[in-house]
């Protein structure tokens, strides 16, 4: 078998490298193609994951702000009994106004009593004085229907209160209960001024409270 020539060789070995190439170079393109692909998704991925964090975050940030104020509004000021004490101060005006409503209607029936009694007795002008004095305490009758009015009013207060407190008692509970706000910082409120002095009348279960009865026998 007769050998091919030294430039027939070179020649084909060349021909053959060229080809070599050409392949290498056809599987490097889609390659680099497919890297930078990748690269792209993953600075996608990337910038939606900082997007995420910065989510996160204010998220967090929310839920430590809420936690501050719920430990601030279930421990500041009256061992955390601010809504409680505020409810009970609402109801000890309806009890008030109830009473003191009673308390007129029953003087007002009284008046309107001896002044039909008076008017039956006397004549001419003095006969129509009392007529008036019945008229003006109509007039007391049908002003005192402001307590059934405001004790609605106070009665959907409290209740939409309570509602607040029953909320708070259960995000309290999905936090872990008590115990876990018990190292968050709470939120200062100091009261100053006018506000300082603004406790109002004591209520009937304040401990220490001298009762109204003995301060009237006392003065009696």
């Amino acid at each position: 078998m007769t050998s091919a020539p030294p430039d027939e060789e070179a020649l084909d070995r060349h021909a053959e490298i060229m080809d070599l190439l050409g392949s290498i170079k056809e599987a490097i393109v889609p390659a680099r193609e497919l890297s930078a692909s990748l690269v792209e998704e993953h600075r996608r991925d990337m910038q939606e994951a900082m997007r995420l964090k910065v989510e996160l975050d204010s998220i967090y940030e929310a839920i430590e702000r809420t936690k501050r104020e719920i430990a601030t509004l279930r421990y500041a000021g009256s061992q955390g009994q601010e809504i409680n004490r505020v409810t009970d101060e609402l109801g000890a005006i309806v009890l008030g106004t109830e009473t003191a409503t009673n308390a007129i209607l029953a003087a007002a029936e009284r008046i309107d009593e001896l002044s039909g009694n008076l008017a039956a007795r006397l004549s001419g002008g003095d006969q129509e004085i009392a007529r008036e004095i019945s008229d003006q305490v109509i007039s007391i009758f049908e002003a005192c229907n402001f307590q059934d009015i405001t004790g609605q009013r106070i009665g959907k207060v409290v209740g939409a209160m309570k509602f607040v407190e029953e909320r708070v008692h259960e995000m309290i509970e999905i936090w872990g209960g008590l115990e876990s706000f018990k190292d968050v910082e709470t939120l200062e409120q100091a009261r100053d001024g006018d506000d300082a002095l603004l406790n109002g009348p004591a209520l009937a279960t304040d401990k220490g409270i001298t009762s109204q009865d003995a301060i009237d026998a006392l003065f009696g």
